[in-house]
């Protein structure tokens, strides 16, 4: 150990110091705490003032890639949406157009558990988020795929059968805003006897005398009073498709007349077992009783599909 000295007035000289122990551990513990605390200041500038720019870059990075998949995963959600709803209209207007089968789950995700894609991504690292994307975006160009061939093939269909789409009923038989749906297709309590009995059509309540359209091209059946019915046409438009318009207050066309889509053919009215004003309209394929509502291709928006269809199920009060 190196030897201390300090200076004595008394002999104007420098002696040799020996310090107590007390004394040595005294000045080490001074000497210890201003190096940590130098240390310590001199690693926080370091690491706020002066920092890797690696670590910078990882991190401007990650926080890149966060929003980058907040932003995917929302676009991904919303085309999704939309998908499902292209898919409601194409299974439930254009298929029912084209007397078409909806396509299957089978060949909508046709493809999908192919697994060996994903595993080739596992491999890669810890890449869940990319895994995840991969996945959904899969999922969408797929459906989009499957539903962009079949509007190729509807759209191949109907450039073939352009005069077949004039027959085929497609329209509302009175405008959408004059009318209130009574009642749907199917087992409801009669207003005269009170049991139930099957409900052929739909009871579309509004004003007497309101004008009834023909809802294809067709020749003119049946025109005249039927029991029941009261005042009804029959519309045979070909291509297996009929109509029947009932509780009409006057007719306006005589059978074998030929009969134009949106064309006037009667007047509303309350005739036939009848209790209040209103139309009674039915459609037939092959002889079997069709739900109309889906029918209306070329009056109504997918919204207005949708709010017809909940009203048809709501609707429970048959009027003939």
């Amino acid at each position: 150990m190196k030897p201390l000295y300090r200076y004595n007035p008394d002999t104007d000289n420098f002696e040799r110091f020996y310090p107590s122990i007390k004394d040595r551990l005294k000045t080490f513990g001074i000497t210890a705490g201003i190096s940590l605390f130098i240390g310590t200041i001199l690693f926080l500038i370091a690491y706020y003032g002066f920092s890797d720019p690696t670590v910078e870059n990882l991190r401007r990075e990650n926080h890149l890639l966060e929003t980058r998949y907040k932003m995917l995963d929302n676009r991904v959600e919303t085309a999704l949406k939309i998908m499902e709803q292209i898919r409601n209209r194409d299974d439930n207007f254009y298929r029912v157009m084209m007397q078409r089968d909806p396509l299957g789950l089978s060949q909508r995700y046709a493809g999908l558990d192919n697994e060996a894609r994903y595993e080739n991504i596992r491999k890669m690292g810890d890449l869940e988020i990319i895994e995840y994307l991969t996945r959904r975006i899969d999922l969408l160009d797929r459906q989009l795929y499957a539903q962009s061939m079949s509007f190729d093939q509807l759209r191949d269909m109907i450039n073939q059968q352009n005069q077949r789409m004039d027959h085929i009923p497609a329209i509302l038989p009175l405008p959408l805003s004059d009318f209130t749906l009574s009642s749907g297709v199917g087992y409801r309590r009669d207003p005269i006897s009170g049991k139930s009995k099957f409900h052929r059509g739909i009871d579309m309540a509004t004003r007497s005398g309101t004008d009834v359209f023909a809802t294809a091209d067709g020749v003119v059946e049946e025109a005249e009073r039927v029991a029941e019915y009261g005042n009804c046409i029959d519309i045979a438009h070909g291509y297996n498709y009929k109509t029947r318009y009932a509780n009409l207050s006057e007719i306006l066309v005589q059978p074998g007349e030929k009969v134009k889509r949106g064309q006037v053919i009667g007047k509303v009215g309350s005739s036939g077992k009848s209790i209040e004003p209103h139309l009674h309209y039915e459609v037939m394929f092959k002889d079997i009783p069709q739900n109309p509502i889906n029918y209306y291709f070329m009056d109504l928006s997918p919204d207005q599909y949708a709010e017809m269809i909940q009203a048809a199920e709501d609707a429970g009060r048959v009027l003939d």
